[in-house]
């Protein structure tokens, strides 16, 4: 029997995996920890997987997620697998671009470009 993910919605969409977000602000140590736990967990269930990181209703997000991101593009990679992220809010958008995560990590402005790319 599933168990509800708290943090992370997961639907399909053909062969790749889309995930919202439910948390408007990921800012907390322990909810963090625990979206790192659910995508980790979600990246080892299949090989080669397809994965969209859809931040729509993000609104914040702190340093420590974005260290999770890294991590996960990692893991994907590892696994033969490719990730995106899209609809970013501007404000977070300008994080990426500070840090620049944005020419590491594939980001597309909608979720449907991002659909479309892999």
């Amino acid at each position: 029997m599933a168990v509800p993910q708290s943090h992370v919605t997961v639907t399909d969409s053909d062969d790749i995996k889309v995930v919202s977000f439910s948390d408007r602000k990921i800012l907390d140590e322990l909810s963090i920890s625990e979206i790192r736990d659910e995508l980790t967990a979600l990246v080892a269930s299949q090989d080669a997987i397809k994965l969209l990181l859809s931040f729509k209703n993000v609104e914040h997000l702190s340093s420590a997620a974005l260290g999770v991101l890294i991590l996960l593009n990692k893991q994907v990679g590892e696994r033969g697998g490719q990730l995106r992220l899209s609809d970013i809010n501007p404000q977070i958008f300008e994080v990426f671009k500070i840090t620049r995560l944005d020419k590491l990590l594939d980001i597309r402005t909608t979720a449907r470009e991002a659909l479309n790319s892999f």
